[in-house]
């Protein structure tokens, strides 16, 4: 078994290239054996024109599905061969368009027959095979026309990266990721106030020794996301600190720290969990609401954070169903 057998459909361009090189030299060694001067890959264009008659560059290049440079190239090289020429088209002078010449049309009618043995020999081997081979490329073909390939993988890649999401507890590990998730979302919204600065260069100092807990989200083993429990008063907890990075955003990474960190809460005896915010992260205000926080008037008395224009209070009797993870919650 060939090595890029055994990479399945990861390798399908280039086992498929493979069979069409294989598959153009051994045409050109039966085209050689019965003295035939023409090449496999010749065959769509000059087949093309002797079905239609002359045509531009430009119509070849739409009904065979290749660029118009790499039909430009070929036909060049088929003129040189003294198997095409170039001529005005009819109706308009002023456009070229390409025609066989007497030479290529008589290599064309020798080359008949063998096309004919040519079908029944590749026919009864695709028969062997009980695989209507011709049909499911055909069908293959159409689906990448339907829906563009690029966007399904991007879809799918998605799809089981939001499966691959796990929260951890913070380790000495993911301390840089923490400043960076963090600082990434604050770079592209605010500015880094000295309290961020303070909590985000020594997590350990600032949240965890005093007993509060930091969450770190995760897609296989790089960190995504993060969110923070940080002691305000005995008993009393501050959701801060929470990013998701841009480029994982829409998996629900927002939602499922946010309820790692609600059931931390619980699990440290919290009574009372709250969190700042700002109005114009209307997205973050959203889950933050499906979650059971409940606005409050006003900022929050004595606020560390200059931005802050919202304070919202933690209700379980409130608590709702799934929403969209925001970008992120205000560090």
């Amino acid at each position: 078994m060939s090595f890029l057998s055994v990479q399945g459909t990861l390798a399908l361009a280039s086992r498929l290239k493979v069979i069409s090189e294989r598959s153009y030299d051994l045409i050109d060694q039966v085209y050689r054996e019965h003295g035939i001067g023409l090449q496999a890959r010749w065959f769509p264009v000059l087949r093309l024109l002797q079905e239609h008659g002359p045509l531009s560059v430009g119509e070849i290049a739409r009904e065979i599905g290749l660029t118009h440079s790499a039909i430009s190239q070929l036909a060049t090289r088929l003129t040189r061969a003294g198997l095409l020429r170039r001529e005005p088209a009819p109706g308009d002078r002023r456009q070229r368009v390409l025609a066989l010449t007497g030479r290529c049309e008589t290599e064309l009618k020798a080359a008949r027959p063998l096309w004919q043995a040519m079908r029944d020999t590749v026919e009864h081997r695709i028969m062997d095979t009980g695989v209507d081979l011709l049909d499911a490329l055909s069908r293959y073909e159409a689906s990448l026309d339907e829906q563009p390939l690029p966007a399904e993988v991007a879809q799918r890649l998605r799809q089981r990266q939001a499966a691959q999401v796990r929260i951890v507890p913070f380790a000495p590990e993911w301390r840089g990721d923490f400043y960076r998730l963090n600082a990434e979302w604050l770079a592209k919204y605010y500015r880094i106030e000295p309290v961020d600065h303070a909590v985000l260069s020594e997590p350990e100092k600032h949240v965890l020794e005093p007993g509060g807990a930091i969450l770190i989200a995760l897609v296989g083993d790089e960190a995504v996301g993060t969110c923070a429990l940080m002691v305000d008063a005995p008993g009393v907890y501050e959701l801060t600190k929470m990013a998701v990075t841009e480029r994982h955003q829409g998996l629900g990474i927002g939602r499922k720290l946010m309820q790692a960190a609600i059931a931390e809460f619980k699990r440290l005896g919290g009574r009372e969990l709250f969190l700042e915010s700002q109005k114009r992260l209307q997205p973050a205000l959203r889950l933050y609401e499906s979650a059971g926080f409940v606005l409050q008037p006003g900022v929050k008395p004595g606020t560390h954070y200059q931005r802050a224009d919202v304070y919202m209070i933690y209700r379980e009797q409130r608590q709702a169903g799934s929403a969209t993870a925001p970008t992120a919650a205000l560090p």
